[in-house]
């Protein structure tokens, strides 16, 4: 069996990478971001919550900048900046900053650590926005770690246990589960979801669908 732990961070790091090499609307040019060029930002408190959720973000590790901004940005799909961070002698960093009022609880959030001229020094693990609710829906696939629990392999290669109800689907099925968002996991190390509602994903048009 594959190990989906290497897979799943293989994943990340790429799409990772590809977000920050993108360009956003403060940054004229596309910047090329080396691995070993970031740092990983300590501690984002809290690490969940819905759109607008006030966050405090501090690291002790970032390297000496003028100016620290901070940013959140999803996977493929950019950053903003959303407010600056005060920084000590030592490059520990801390700031409190609120979470788009425009995110979406359908993908995680990362809060990035921008020096003066926006090139990315620092990012954070994933934060995960909420509905109204206090739900996240992922869409991915069913697999099987050989543990208790069956798993949720995500679109943006994030791993996430599932607890709950699965309503007959099993390892392989492309799937979108709504459910509630914890850090720690019952059956394995990492995050789960409690599955409140689980339905097969559409298919590709012209595809076939999952009986």
């Amino acid at each position: 069996m594959p190990d989906h732990r290497i897979a799943r961070a293989i994943t990340t790091l790429a799409g990772l990478f590809a977000l920050l090499a993108l360009a956003t609307a403060d940054v004229a040019a596309q910047r090329i971001v080396r691995a070993d060029s970031l740092r990983q930002i300590q501690s984002v408190v809290p690490m969940s919550g819905p759109a607008g959720t006030q966050i405090s973000v501090s690291s002790d590790n970032l390297p000496l900048a003028a100016r620290v901004h901070i940013a959140v940005g999803m996977l493929h799909a950019g950053f903003e900046t959303i407010g600056q961070a005060a920084q000590g002698e030592w490059g520990e960093i801390s700031a409190s900053v609120q979470i788009p009022a425009a995110s979406t609880w359908d993908r995680p959030l990362y809060v990035i650590a921008l020096d003066g001229v926006f090139s990315p020094i620092g990012i954070s693990d994933p934060f995960h926005v909420t509905n109204d609710d206090g739900m996240i829906r992922r869409t991915g696939r069913v697999i099987d770690e050989g543990g208790p629990c069956l798993a949720l392999l995500d679109d943006n290669g994030l791993l996430y246990a599932l607890a709950g109800e699965l309503g007959g689907f099993r390892p392989g099925d492309e799937v979108v589960v709504d459910g509630t968002y914890s850090g720690s996991s019952p059956c394995r190390d990492g995050s789960t979801i409690g599955v409140a509602r689980i339905e097969a994903r559409d298919p590709p048009l012209g595809g076939p669908r999952t009986p």
